[in-house]
């Protein structure tokens, strides 16, 4: 379990939107329990809108803006919300063991859904490049 999981999802979810999250503790796999949080408490469109809004107050915060990338934001939601619609689970640590690939394989998972590597698409930092494999 990494270091975030000891927060609850009311207090992770507080303190990433106030930026006053401990900014070691945001990892990837911290990325996307922000993300199943969001999905289930307002639903797909408004966990896009709301990721993508604090995130970018976030890395601002922090002093870390080269970090921020629209369409590999939006499309670790997506990816999320995709596996939460085949899992059973209510609780974040049991979906990400049940969905091990979103954590260990998740480059792997994005690029199967592009002909170039959008990891490294300028236009791709700045605004949603939709996949073109799908």
């Amino acid at each position: 379990m990494e270091a975030h999981s000891h927060l609850s999802n009311q207090e992770f979810e507080r303190q990433f939107a106030t930026c006053s999250l401990d900014p070691s503790l945001f990892s990837h796999e911290a990325h996307l329990r922000l993300a199943w949080i969001h999905i289930k408490k307002y639903g797909l469109a408004k966990a896009e809108e709301n990721i993508q809004k604090q995130l970018q107050d976030f890395v601002a915060y922090v002093g870390a803006m080269d970090k921020y990338h629209v369409t590999i934001t939006i499309m670790a939601i997506r990816a999320v919300d995709h596996f939460m619609k085949q899992s059973n689970t209510d609780n974040f640590q049991d979906f990400i063991n049940e969905s091990p690939q979103l954590k260990t394989d998740f480059k792997a998972l994005v690029r199967s859904h592009y002909t170039n590597d959008i990891f490294t698409v300028a236009k791709a930092r700045t605004e949603f490049v939709a996949p073109d494999i799908v």
